[in-house]
């Protein structure tokens, strides 16, 4: 009964905190030039970011290149839909499908997945293109064929097979294979998907292109390439209308990687930067440690007096110790994720949280813009704040209170980043747990580098730095806030309409 009570108040208090939360709202930003300013300053970040994002699979490719030499690629056996018509044409009497048969032909090659919306794009490119390159095969006495591989293999046979949402089953043959799928030239087995994605990381989609004699010639790992599909396709015309010889500069390299996971690793990494310097936690970090450091000059005093056990902690011990309260929060979220990624994988959820991370987003971008504080975790501060002492207390504990705002700054941080959080954990959870591990890691590592490295700076009195940050924190709220919002608005447009997406920023 007393739980009851307790669910009841909370359902019943919901209007009251919804109108608390509204009453912070400054609509008079909106008449300050500052905000225009930002505006103007977000929208050129914006643009130039997003260019920059399209083009970032390219870049990955180049990256995370193999340097091993071109090699046919290895048979890749998979079950097929088994459509009549379609799969029945390309598959033995069981239904699979056995890559090596169409050695000889040109190939296009579609990794996809149901639920994998930027796939979609492609297969909609591929189905657009898919009649003129068969009439151009005919008239150049050429055999092209098309298959699709569904490489997120929780989703079930039955599941690819069902149209649904934005989703409809491809019009090529089409199937979905094993961890075991690509059989290499020695006998032994491997997934093909780390074998031909990007630093072997497993994202989607990849489509590729082989010649005659086995050879990748061409590769796209996005659906809204920059150059809109201009060099795929030319390297699909000059092998539908040429011979082997005329593509064979285009051949790319593959091979097993020494690690599939450098590159989700790096993802990892990369986040940890837009993690750390989120404008919901960071501007108040540099007087949080200022105020630890300067605790130092008082330590004699606070030991006397029975307040202090230990001597305060060095700078970069607090950052350490702040990391490693951090690193504890997002273990947290990466034990979530390796524990949902089959249900999500199988649930046909990654859609519809696809569509709530871009209303989350403008949401949010507008609740930082009117001055809102939306406390997404604010149950964290409160857990933070119950364990922490302060100088007041008969014990003050500044190791133990260093660990919990690290893991308080990395919740406080969310109410700004869960839009690119959420996404990145979704991703690792549809690679399984030892991915799930990796990118977590990165970001976990990341978040410490650099912990350790600002302690450290304001340690060594860098107060023209934390001057500076201080005088930037409502310029970072104002520019942070409205590409919150566009990235909203955009990513609502490319769920719905990829190709207009790729012709503003291709």
């Amino acid at each position: 009964m007393g739980a009851l009570s307790v669910a009841k108040e909370y359902v019943f208090g919901i209007p009251s905190a919804v109108v608390t939360t509204l009453k912070q709202a400054d609509i008079g930003v909106f008449k300050q030039a500052e905000t225009w300013k930002a505006f103007a300053i977000a929208a050129l970040m914006f643009v130039t970011i997003s260019y920059a994002a399209l083009s970032m699979f390219d870049s990955m490719d180049e990256i995370f290149a193999s340097d091993a030499d071109p090699a046919p690629i290895p048979n890749i056996i998979f079950e097929s839909l088994n459509r009549t018509g379609i799969e029945s044409n390309v598959s033995n009497e069981t239904g699979w499908i056995h890559l090596d048969e169409y050695r000889g032909s040109i190939i296009i090659l579609d990794f996809m997945a149901h639920d994998c919306s930027n796939c979609h794009a492609v297969q909609e490119h591929i189905e657009m293109k898919m009649e003129s390159w068969q009439a151009s095969a005919t008239e150049n006495g050429t055999d092209l064929r098309i298959f699709g591989y569904g490489a997120w293999y929780q989703e079930s046979l039955d599941y690819l097979n069902e149209s649904s949402g934005t989703y409809h089953v491809p019009a090529y043959p089409t199937g979905f294979g094993n961890l075991e799928s690509a059989v290499l030239a020695d006998g032994s087995t491997t997934d093909p998907v780390r074998l031909f994605t990007t630093g072997g990381a497993g994202q989607i989609p990849v489509v590729l292109i082989l010649d005659q004699e086995g050879y990748i010639i061409a590769r796209e790992a996005t659906g809204t390439p920059a150059d809109k599909w201009a060099k795929f396709d030319g390297i699909m015309s000059d092998a539908l209308e040429g011979d082997v010889e005329d593509t064979i500069s285009s051949r790319i390299a593959w091979e097993e990687p020494s690690t599939s996971y450098v590159a989700v690793f790096v993802l990892g990494m990369i986040l940890s930067i837009l993690v750390y310097f989120s404008p919901c936690a960071f501007p108040v970090l540099p007087g949080f440690i200022s105020y630890y450091l300067s605790l130092g000059a008082r330590e004699d005093e606070l030991i006397e007096s029975g307040k202090l056990s230990k001597s305060m902690p060095s700078s970069w011990v607090i950052g350490l110790l702040s990391g490693l309260g951090m690193w504890t929060f997002f273990g947290v979220i990466g034990i979530v994720a390796i524990a949902m990624g089959e249900a999500f994988s199988t649930s046909g959820l990654i859609g519809i949280i696809a569509k709530f991370v871009a209303a989350l987003l403008i949401v949010l971008g507008v609740i930082m813009l009117l001055g809102i504080t939306s406390h997404l975790l604010g149950f964290v501060d409160r857990l933070v704040r119950k364990y922490s002492t302060t100088e007041a207390d008969d014990v003050f504990t500044p190791r133990r209170n260093m660990y919990l705002y690290g893991f308080g700054y990395a919740a406080a941080s969310i109410d700004c980043t869960a839009a690119a959080v959420l996404p990145f954990v979704l991703y690792l959870s549809t690679l399984g747990g030892a991915a799930t591990g990796v990118g977590i890691g990165g970001l976990m590592l990341g978040l410490l580098l650099l912990m350790i490295f600002v302690t450290v700076m304001v340690g060594m009195g860098r107060q023209v730095m934390i001057n500076f940050l201080k005088r930037a924190t409502g310029m970072i709220k104002l520019v942070g806030s409205w590409m919150m919002i566009m990235a909203g608005i955009t990513l609502t447009v490319y769920l719905n309409r990829p190709d207009i997406v790729a012709t503003v920023f291709g």
